[in-house]
């Protein structure tokens, strides 16, 4: 008997053991750790938090004076809570449940909201370091934190706003929060950091983007926000590390009508093309996938895959791929093979007579 080998891919935390690019998803990807440095600190000071990482006792009561603190009229004070509190809550993640019950959630999400960029880059990363733990998930957004964290997207340092990423990404492993987040205005300030940010920028976004558009209110608000070129241009570019990535936020695109339109739109089509041609046997899989979503039911697009010379990567794929992949080029080589029928007016717009 025939069999695969490393057919069952991991992304983002999620095995799929088939590709369907309608599945939902609760997948979360690297987005979990602290990524803002480890600020100085006092000597003392720093011993006093090697200490409360080492006795749990002794770290109760820091972690209460400290969230006391948050609430201090002296901006350093509140400062150094922060950074004291995020890296309690980063190295000890017992600290996580002990801080939130001992009331910090409220105080940092305030901080968030700072004009002071130090003070809203440390909140926002607490509050990242707190929704690690999953009994924080629910109150951290009952307590108001994903407009705040919203607004970090759009006025915070690089790092605030790769970090405010991967905390809305942690919320919204809460289904409901999905549609909260949509709705809060996150989608194109993520669409805008997938686009504009650096390499990990654009990876938290991506992943944010990827757990949200599970959603199709989101998945619209996505493509009226323009995805589909930094997606497009992400996958064009192999060198840059987000093929991956980028193909798998598209294949939760494509089922609504605007995606498939808009990836036309933006070039998509040649290069999801070179994918299957040159890409690695995942992403071959992941390519064939979405042309299928795209020429299901469109005599057009099924044209314009056929003239971007498709048939001979998609035969090679359905001789050497995966069972799957096999199966999907073989599905997709037969509706490029059907005689073209549809209305008049796609007929002339295909060319055909």
């Amino acid at each position: 008997m025939e069999t695969e080998n490393a057919v069952e891919y991991t992304y983002m935390g999620r095995s799929f053991k088939d590709l369907s690019i309608n599945d939902a998803s609760t997948a979360f990807s690297d987005c979990n750790s602290d990524r803002s440095g480890e600020f100085p600190t006092a000597s003392s000071q720093s011993r006093r938090l090697l200490l409360a990482c080492a006795n749990s006792e002794n770290s109760n009561d820091l972690i209460r004076q400290l969230v006391s603190d948050l609430d201090s009229c002296s901006i350093d004070e509140q400062k150094q809570a922060a950074v004291e509190l995020r890296l309690l809550a980063k190295n000890k993640p017992e600290n996580r449940i002990e801080i939130a019950k001992a009331g910090a959630i409220r105080p940092l999400i305030s901080l968030i909201s700072s004009s002071d960029p130090y003070l809203q880059e440390n909140g926002v990363t607490a509050i990242l370091n707190l929704s690690l733990c999953d009994e924080n998930k629910e109150l951290i957004a009952s307590s108001g934190a994903i407009r705040p964290l919203v607004r970090a997207l759009k006025t915070g340092t690089a790092t605030a706003k790769e970090n405010a990423a991967c905390a809305l990404l942690r919320l919204s492993q809460i289904e409901e929060n999905k549609v909260a987040i949509g709705r809060s205005g996150a989608i194109p300030l993520l669409v805008n950091l997938l686009e504009n940010g650096g390499f990990r920028g654009k990876k938290d976004a991506s992943t944010a983007l990827y757990s949200l558009c599970t959603v199709k209110e989101n998945k619209i608000r996505a493509v009226e926000a323009g995805i589909m070129r930094p997606l497009v241009e992400l996958m064009a570019d192999f060198g840059s590390n987000m093929v991956d990535k980028s193909s798998f936020v598209m294949s939760v695109l494509v089922p609504v009508p605007e995606a498939k339109t808009a990836l036309v739109e933006e070039g998509g089509i040649p290069v999801l093309v070179e994918i299957i041609e040159v890409g690695s046997q995942r992403q071959k899989e992941i390519a064939v996938a979405i042309l299928l979503q795209v020429c299901e039911d469109n005599v057009l697009f099924r044209a314009m895959v056929a003239r971007e010379g498709a048939i001979p990567p998609l035969i090679a794929l359905s001789q050497s791929g995966t069972n799957r992949a096999k199966k999907k080029a073989e599905t997709l080589i037969e509706l490029l093979r059907q005689p073209r029928s549809g209305n008049a007016a796609a007929r002339r717009a295909d060319g055909s007579v």
